[in-house]
């Protein structure tokens, strides 16, 4: 009992001083002007969107939305983004509300609520919503798990929920300076962070560290510098802690928001003589696998379901299911057409991926049915002709382990 109390208070404490971190250096640092993010935000991107989450169900954008440590802006970006979806942010931090509740006022976002309140506490706010997003919070938790329970237990029976967490390898440089900077008794005011800023200019070229510095714009702001090194509670998982983390609160993988990085079957690792041996374990093992190889991931973002949920049909390209898959692409897909490899008539790349051998190839037969996607034929009657079956099942799969696509499944239509 006496250990008991002592975890309590000892977690209390933490949750104390991530809240007045918060306080003091608001993150995301607050953004007055969304016009921008609103106008990416189109009817073929929210599309793309919804199946991603949801593909065996029919497009909806009403859906009942919980932001879960919404910080100074995302619950307003997803009340923008889906304009009549009803949307609920909450945060633990008064300044991220007020942040919040400015862009509110400024955007007219009736379809809004903002609550400070923890994401241990989601269940205080006595109901239930269709999709929950939580980015960048649980690895700041005192306690993670009572955070991700309650998170379980407000997602609705057929919901989708979007986490992510970070990843331990690629933030290899940001612990030994977390560390450093514990050890030096470093704090967290303006003339603090200031002279850490100053002082990250001499590492050496080859600490782990100087990569972020190089490509992340984050490091350059006051607040963001401070979320990184001197944030007073951060934790991070590896692909199987991470699958340990959601079925301990009753949650299931669904996918890689972006998955062709952890797949063995895209990008350079396919080509190596390990490629066989990956492909005999099954995939959680995989992932592992890949995450280790790659060796620089920083974080992960998934979607996981309810255990119970009803009814959940992953996308598959065995048997002839797959020919009644509405392929819909993906916004941020590029198709280049110079300087192709041999044999190729274009290279499809997903721009959010990081990783440069993550590009898929394709040759003038596999774009021909590529050119001809349009959001509402199945694949089945892009490629109606038996001789073209093999080519499309090959040509589709590619597109969905290299996020160039994702499929409404909904229609149940077979095309055989």
């Amino acid at each position: 009992m006496k250990n008991y109390a002592s975890r309590e208070l000892n977690a209390e404490r933490v949750a104390q001083e991530v809240s007045a971190f918060y306080e003091c250096h608001p993150y995301p640092p607050p953004v007055d002007d969304l016009d921008r993010y609103r106008k990416l935000w189109d009817d073929a991107r929210r599309r793309a969107d919804v199946h991603l989450f949801w593909p065996d169900e029919p497009y909806r954008d009403d859906r009942t939305i919980l932001v879960a440590g919404c910080g100074t802006s995302q619950a307003a970006k997803y009340a923008l983004r889906w304009p009549n979806a009803k949307v609920t942010g909450i945060d633990v931090s008064a300044t991220s509300i007020e942040k919040t509740e400015r862009l509110k006022r400024k955007y007219g976002l009736d379809n809004l609520d903002v609550i400070q309140l923890p994401v241990e506490r989601a269940t205080e706010l006595g109901r239930s919503f269709e999709h929950v997003v939580c980015t960048g919070v649980l690895h700041h938790l005192p306690d993670p798990d009572a955070g991700l329970r309650a998170l379980h237990d407000v997602l609705a029976p057929d919901g989708a929920m979007h986490l992510m967490v970070y990843a331990p390898y690629g933030r290899a440089g940001v612990y030994l300076l977390q560390d450093y900077c514990r050890r030096l008794g470093i704090g967290t005011s303006s003339q603090e962070i200031k002279d850490l800023a100053a002082s990250l200019s001499a590492l050496p070229p080859d600490h782990p560290l100087v990569p972020l510095l190089r490509n992340s714009p984050d490091f350059r702001d006051e607040a963001a510098l401070a979320d990184a090194l001197l944030h007073p509670q951060d934790r991070a998982y590896s692909v199987p802690q991470l699958l340990d983390f959601l079925a301990a609160a009753d949650l299931s993988f669904g996918r890689w928001v972006r998955q062709a990085a952890y797949l063995p079957q895209c990008g350079a690792l396919a080509s190596t003589p390990h490629q066989a041996l990956l492909a005999r374990l099954p995939p959680e093992e995989q992932y592992a696998a890949v995450e280790l190889f790659r060796g620089s991931m920083l974080r992960h973002s998934v979607v996981a379901y309810r255990n119970d949920r009803p009814h959940h049909d992953s996308v598959s390209f065995k048997g002839d299911a797959w020919l009644g898959y509405v392929p819909i692409r993906l916004p941020d897909t590029i198709v280049v057409q110079e300087k192709l490899p041999p044999g190729a008539a274009a290279v499809l790349i997903n721009r959010n991926h990081t990783y440069t051998d993550l590009y898929l190839p394709i040759d003038a037969r596999q774009k021909k049915l590529f050119d001809a996607i349009d959001g509402k034929r199945c694949i089945g009657e892009i490629a109606p002709e038996n001789a073209l079956r093999e080519t499309a099942r090959v040509l589709f799969e590619g597109l969905w382990c290299y996020d160039q696509m994702v499929f409404d499944t909904s229609h149940k239509r077979r095309q055989l």
